[in-house]
C-alpha cells in the first residue's frame, strides 16, 4: 500500500538520517528500485516526473502498476509515489491518479502565485492525507525542460512557504539537476543553515543528489536534509551496464536480444546503485516507524 511521505520523512529529521527518492521511468526501474529498498529494510520514495508519466501513458498507468507491484512482489517497506517537479495541473491530475505524495514546483512563477497555488494544494492534499512538497529558489540544471541557474533560495520565503503547512521543502542550495560541473562551488551551507532555522523541523529535501560529494550529502543530513533526489546517477549506471552488454556481443549469442535479457545487466546496475544511496544516506533498516 502506497503512504505518505510525511511520516517517513519527520522520523528522518528525528533521526538525522535521509530518505531516498529515486526517480522511476519503466517498469524494470521500479522494480529494481523497490527490490534494493526492500532488501536494506528502507522506506523509499518514488518519483515521477511529468515527463516519466507522459512516457508510461499517464499517472494512472504509473499508478496502478506501481500499487500492484507493491502487492505481487511482497514489498514490506513503506513506499511513497511521488509527483518530482509537477506543475499546478499536473498536481492536481496526480492526485486524481492515486499519487499519495506530490511535489508542486511553483518556484519559476512569481511568489505571490505560488504562494497562492501552494496553500490551495496544502488543504487539497492534508483532506487527503498525502504529503506536499513546494519548492523556493529553483534548482539547477535541467528537469523535463526546466531550466534553474542553481539560485540559493530566500531563509524567508522559505519561511513564509514552510508556515503553509507543507510536508517537505525544497530549497535551492547551489545545487543542480544532472551532471555536476567540473567548477561547481558546492552545496551552500551557510544557506542551509539560515534556512533551517527558519523552518525549524520541517524535512528539506535535496535535489540533484547525483555527483554530489559524500561528505557533502552527509554534512546536508547533519543540518537538516531528510530527502535526497536522485535519478541521473541511475540513468547513467543503466546506461553503462546495457552499453557494455550490447558492446560484448552478448545480444547475438542466443536468445542474447530478449528484452528481458537485454536490459537484466542495466537492471541489476540500479539495484546496486540505489543500495549504495540507501547506505550512504542511513535510511537502511528505518522502515519499521509506526505509520
Amino acid at each position: 500500500m502506497l503512504v505518505s511521505a510525511k511520516g517517513m520523512l519527520d522520523e528522518a529529521v528525528k533521526g538525522h538520517y535521509a530518505v531516498g527518492q529515486f526517480n522511476i521511468n519503466n517498469l524494470e526501474w521500479t522494480k529494481a528500485i523497490l527490490t534494493a529498498a526492500n532488501n536494506m529494510n528502507a522506506p523509499v520514495i518514488l518519483g515521477v516526473s511529468g515527463g516519466a508519466g507522459k512516457y508510461m501513458t499517464g499517472f494512472k498507468t504509473v499508478a496502478a502498476m506501481v500499487d500492484a507491484m507493491l502487492d505481487t512482489m511482497n514489498i514490506s517497506v513503506p513506499v511513497a509515489l511521488h509527483l518530482d517537479h509537477g506543475t499546478y495541473e499536473q498536481a492536481l491530475d496526480a492526485i486524481d491518479a492515486g499519487f499519495s505524495s506530490i511535489m508542486f514546483d511553483g518556484s519559476s512563477l512569481p511568489f505571490e502565485e505560488n504562494l497562492e497555488k501552494t496553500k490551495y494544494l496544502v488543504n487539497l492534499c492534508a483532506g487527503k492525507s498525502l504529503s506536499l512538497e513546494a519548492e523556493v529558489g529553483a534548482i539547477g540544471g535541467e528537469e523535463d525542460g526546466v531550466v534553474g541557474a542553481g539560485e540559493v533560495a530566500d531563509p524567508a520565503e522559505c519561511k513564509t512557504i514552510a508556515d503553509l503547512g507543507v510536508s517537505m521543502l525544497a530549497a535551492g542550495i547551489g545545487n543542480i539537476h544532472g551532471v555536476y560541473p567540473e567548477n561547481w562551488a558546492g552545496l551552500q551551507f551557510d544557506a542551509l543553515k539560515a534556512i533551517k532555522e527558519q523552518v525549524g523541523d520541517m524535512p528539506l529535501v535535496l535535489h540533484g543528489g547525483t555527483g554530489i560529494p559524500d561528505d557533502q550529502i552527509k554534512k546536508a543530513i547533519d543540518l537538516g536534509v531528510a530527502k535526497i533526489n536522485v535519478n541521473t546517477e541511475c540513468q547513467i549506471v543503466f546506461a553503462e551496464a546495457t552499453r557494455k552488454y550490447i558492446e560484448a556481443g552478448k545480444d547475438q549469442q542466443g536468445k542474447g536480444f530478449d528484452p528481458r535479457k537485454l536490459l537484466a545487466p542495466g537492471y541489476d546496475a540500479i539495484i546496486d546503485k540505489v543500495t549504495e544511496k540507501i547506505a550512504l544516506f542511513g535510511s537502511d533498516n528505518k522502515a519499521d516507524y509506526k505509520l
